[in-house]
């Protein structure tokens, strides 16, 4: 192992050693540590909530201004992603997205971007800080420790282990699964089937869904994972792994749980930190320069000013762009523009970039109260994950289906679907609802372009990703510097 001089702030800064190599993840507090870390409940609930801030707001410190491109969760997967399917693409070719946005990636551009970032931060904060979260709660004997903080703990912990290994599988493929903080353990890992990975979180879910509360626990808002945000994230992994009857189960418990959640009939009110479609959000630190109280998207999308500023280094697609109906109030809603230029002597270009979020760099405030909250989990995935099953042979049917789509399709102001939808017509009308429901948010559209292998017929024709590198490209290279400090890892074909 090859050590060097970073410091990565896990829970305040009580773990302070790392590794150079991030599956090689830091090695664990000494045991005095632990036992005051892990001693009461306030002390053991700040260890967890480190690793939701830092899951957010990063490890860079309050001086750190790369917000949405440090962490995976704090946009960088909404920002590669969509670069990949085709949501975004770059506003200049010399930038070092672009071959990602080209789909003509090879293991040297990949290191020069994002990518790698994609993976330490999986394991380094997320992973990591849920592994010795379990370890802490496990090792102590404190009385103060109570039974039920225990359990809430260790249930929130497992569910962001499971959440963190969903996306680097959705990303990379087979992946090294860590359940351990223990160095001797994870130095050398080799590279997990996916079906193994998926059966850990499936796991590591129904633990998460067996101990937590029915309600939010946290006085910040949606903010800390309950039963509902595992019962919605296994859904989702049921639905991807084609259990379509426990796909639709568990998403039907989150739907029919009226009492904490509602799909808002404004969909301006969606992304709010009051929001009744939140199933699980991230809180960002307000106190940190250039960001405050804007979530990282907002302040990486929204200009400066608003709609004559220079725009991101990302734009919207028309093929994106073109997906909407007439009259769908997403498109009006969930996508604004900027008319720039950078000189007055030249004409104007119009950009566009997405709107969910309202608070950007153009008026945010430091230390300033949030509207917003940086949302990961929230409804309506539900209702398109029940409708997908019930279209795959899931209970309920085509019927259940259609009313599922519609509930969305109403909301945003379109026409409801027909009874007796072909089966072809509605598995599209899924796939569309997906795309403009879900757009630029979180991956959605690039899992979903692979997951149902349409990624090859719905990207090879893009003028900007042709000629079209094959479909190696659908997952992304591993991070040379990981195999060249591990030879058990191997890298993904093609690359």
């Amino acid at each position: 192992m090859r050590k060097n001089k970073s410091t990565i702030f896990l829970f305040t800064a009580l773990w302070l050693s790392s590794c150079s190599k991030m599956i090689q993840i830091p090695d664990p507090a000494s045991s005095i540590t632990i036992t005051k870390v892990f001693a009461t409940d306030a002390t053991a609930t700040s260890a967890m909530a480190g690793v939701y801030t830092q899951l957010i707001n990063g490890t860079y410190g309050e001086a750190n201004s790369n917000y949405a491109t440090n962490v995976f969760s704090d946009g960088l997967t909404t920002i590669l992603a969509g670069l990949s399917a085709d949501e975004l693409q770059t506003t200049t070719a010399n930038n070092g997205l672009f071959q990602l946005s080209a789909n003509n990636l090879t293991a040297r551009v990949a290191d020069q971007n994002y990518i790698p970032t994609l993976w330490t931060s999986s394991y380094s904060i997320g992973i990591y800080g849920a592994n010795s979260v379990l370890e802490g709660i496990a090792a102590s004997t404190a009385p103060d420790l109570t039974d039920s903080t225990r359990r809430e703990l260790t249930g929130e912990a497992k569910f962001i282990r499971a959440f963190c290994h969903f996306y680097l599988t959705n990303f990379f493929g087979d992946v090294p699964l860590v359940l351990t903080t223990d160095f001797n353990k994870t130095a050398s890992l080799p590279r997990t089937k996916q079906a193994d990975v998926y059966a850990q979180i499936i796991k590591d879910l129904k633990d998460a869904q067996a101990v937590l509360p029915d309600n939010y626990i946290s006085t910040g808002g949606r903010t800390r994972p309950n039963k509902w945000a595992a019962a919605a994230l296994l859904a989702r992994v049921y639905l991807y792994t084609g259990d379509y009857n426990d796909a639709s189960a568990e998403a039907g418990s989150v739907i029919d749980h009226a009492g904490l959640f509602h799909l808002e009939t404004d969909l301006n009110n969606v992304f709010l930190t009051t929001s009744g479609e939140a199933i699980w959000q991230l809180q960002q630190n307000t106190a940190i320069p250039n960001l405050g109280n804007a979530t990282p998207e907002g302040s990486f999308w929204l200009p400066n000013p608003l709609h004559t500023g220079p725009p991101p280094i990302t734009t919207l697609t028309s093929q994106l762009l073109n997906a909407f109906e007439p009259g769908d109030r997403r498109r009006a809603d969930w996508i604004d523009s900027t008319e720039y230029t950078p000189d007055p002597g030249i004409p104007a270009t119009t950009y566009y970039f997405p709107s969910k979020y309202k608070i950007g760099t153009y008026n945010y405030s430091v230390g300033g109260a949030a509207s917003e909250y940086y949302m990961v989990l929230r409804l309506a995935e539900q209702y398109l994950i029940r409708a997908e099953a019930a279209a795959n042979g899931g209970p309920g049917g085509v019927n259940t289906a259609i009313a599922d789509l519609n509930s969305l399709r109403n909301r945003a102001g379109l026409n409801g679907l027909p009874a007796g939808l072909p089966a072809s017509d509605l598995k599209a009308a899924i796939a569309k609802e997906w795309q403009t429901e879900f757009f630029c948010e979180w991956g959605h559209r690039w899992f979903n372009l692979k997951r149902t292998q349409q990624a090859s017929a719905a990207l090879s024709s893009i003028p900007v990703k042709q000629p079209w590198k094959g479909d190696y490209q659908l997952l992304y290279p591993l991070p040379t510097q990981e195999i060249l400090n591990d030879h058990y890892l191997i890298q993904n074909s093609g690359y």
